[in-house]
């Protein structure tokens, strides 16, 4: 259990507030929900594994049991990696969905052998970017009508010490490396954040608020490739346990980005341990944001047309 781990110390309510939280099955999306719903929020489990999700589900209300004025937890089937699961996921939420006051763009994997989706894109890419970025995109108008609303992407401080690389990002002409890869993933994440942020400003939309953060070193699935794949990581898990977060704390910044007064009207920024943090220097480079952006929007197929900003009268 890490030592020392910022609290979210925020006692905000989310009474009749709506959540979508992505991979919030286990680890520090499970403790999310489980946070959300004790501040009385309906909170969507956007999840690959519905089985899981379920199971989740039942897990979060025996431990909240003995406590009272409770939300409500309901499960929908997202792949990430899947352009058409992202867009059903999406259109069922639409559906179902008067209001969404807060996404929590969390599901990701880390570090994983070359692979790639079914719609072509590297593994890393497509799930920890393009699956959020054309979800986030599908979903803003309805976000939009909501506000006051915010949008949470978590992200890592393995962005640093990288530039995306535009002219392939999708690592079809250098050769493949996984780390390098997932800290592409993770900047993307920043960038997209950033981009979103401004592009919400240049559009007159008030009130919806964008945030990229780090949550820490977690002992969680995500693991699991490396510990197969490198050694040295296993004995280095040994060596600093001391600093590697529970679930729980590791949730701490997310659940700060979502609820917490004192971030109400920033955004577009990036934190760690409940605090604002400087990104690396590639993180706030405005040329990559916007041209990301416009890459992302090809690649995932949206519409020239289409316009995320709408917001129908209320």
């Amino acid at each position: 259990m890490c030592l020392f781990s910022a609290k979210c110390t925020s006692e905000a309510r989310l009474d009749s507030k709506t959540a979508v939280i992505t991979g919030a099955n286990t680890g520090i999306g499970k403790c999310t929900v489980q946070d959300f719903y004790t501040r009385g929020c309906r909170v969507v489990m956007a999840c690959r594994d519905v089985e899981k999700a379920k199971q989740a589900v039942n897990e979060i209300k025996d431990a909240c049991k003995n406590l009272e004025n409770l939300g409500t937890i309901l499960v929908i089937r997202l792949d990430l990696s899947s352009l058409q699961s992202v867009r059903a996921c999406a259109e069922q939420l639409l559906k179902s969905e008067e209001r969404i006051h807060l996404l929590i763009n969390n599901a990701g994997v880390m570090m994983c052998p070359e692979s790639r989706t079914e719609d072509g894109f590297e593994t890393q890419l497509g799930t920890n970017h393009l699956g959020h970025f054309l979800f986030t995109m599908l979903l803003l108008p309805r976000i939009c009508h909501s506000a006051p609303a915010r949008i949470v992407n978590v992200s890592s401080m393995a962005h640093d010490s990288i530039r995306i690389d535009l002219g392939d990002l999708n690592w079809e002409k250098k050769t493949y490396n996984t780390l390098s890869s997932y800290r592409q993933s993770k900047l993307a994440n920043i960038l997209f954040t950033k981009e979103l942020a401004s592009k919400l400003e240049e559009r007159g939309v008030s009130g919806v608020t964008t945030y990229a953060l780090h949550p820490g070193v977690i002992q969680t699935d995500l693991w699991r490739h490396l510990k197969s794949s490198f050694w040295v990581i296993t004995l280095l898990l040994r060596i600093f346990s001391w600093t590697i977060k529970t679930p729980l704390q590791g949730a701490q910044t997310t659940i700060y980005c979502a609820v917490d007064e004192n971030c109400a009207d920033q955004s577009g920024l990036y934190y760690a341990e409940c605090a604002e943090k400087e990104p690396s220097e590639s993180a706030l480079n405005e040329e990559d944001a916007k041209g990301l952006w416009d890459l992302s929007w090809k690649m995932v197929g949206l519409d020239q047309q289409y316009d995320p900003f709408f917001t129908p009268a209320k």
